[in-house]
C-alpha cells in the first residue's frame, strides 16, 4: 500500500491534503477501470465500488456517484435536477470537467466544480472504495464522509431492475 503522495493523481493527493484527509491509496498493477475488475483486486463486493460517472444536464455536467453493481437512470436523474435532457459525457468532457480520464475519475478533486448526485444505495455499506485519480488507484472511505466530501445531494437514481 503507497501513501496518497505516490500514489493517487496529483491534483486528487493535493484535494485530499487541502480537506485534512489522510486515506490509504492502493496501488495495483493492472488497471481496475471497471468497477468489477476494481471489486476483483480489492477484494470486496462489487457494489462497494463508486463509480464516478460525468453526464450534460441541459449541457451542464453533473456529477453522479453510483454503486459498482448498478446503472444510472438518466430519466431519474433529468427527473431530480428538473432538466430538460440529460445524457452521457463523452470522454472529452469528462477529461475537460473532471482533469481525469474516464476510469480514474474521483468523487472530488475535479478541475471544475459541478452538480454533484450521490446514489442512496452508496450508504449501505460501512466502507465504499473509489478512484484515486488513475486507473490504477483506489481508496477506501465511508460512504457518508464520501458523500459530504464530494458535496454531493443524496438522490435515488439507479436503474430498477425490470
Amino acid at each position: 500500500m503507497q501513501t496518497p503522495a505516490t500514489a493517487a493523481h496529483p491534483r486528487f493527493a493535493e484535494a485530499l491534503a487541502g480537506l485534512g484527509l489522510e486515506v490509504p491509496v492502493r496501488s495495483f498493477p493492472d488497471a481496475t477501470r471497471t468497477a468489477a475488475q476494481a471489486a476483483e483486486a480489492i477484494g470486496c463486493e462489487l457494489s462497494q465500488i463508486v463509480k464516478s460517472l460525468i453526464f450534460q444536464a441541459d449541457g451542464a455536467p453533473v456529477l453522479v456517484l453510483m454503486d459498482g453493481a448498478s446503472r444510472v437512470d438518466v430519466e431519474l436523474v433529468r427527473a431530480e435536477l428538473g432538466a430538460t435532457a440529460v445524457r452521457r459525457a463523452d470522454a472529452d468532457l469528462v477529461r475537460e470537467t473532471t482533469g481525469y480520464a474516464i476510469g480514474g475519475v474521483p468523487p472530488f478533486g475535479h478541475r471544475t466544480r459541478t452538480t454533484v448526485l450521490a446514489d442512496r444505495q452508496l450508504l449501505r455499506h460501512e466502507t465504499v472504495w473509489a478512484a484515486a485519480g488513475t486507473p490504477h488507484t483506489v481508496f477506501p472511505m465511508a460512504p457518508g464522509d464520501l458523500v459530504r466530501h464530494a458535496g454531493a445531494t443524496l438522490a435515488d437514481v439507479r436503474e430498477r431492475p425490470a
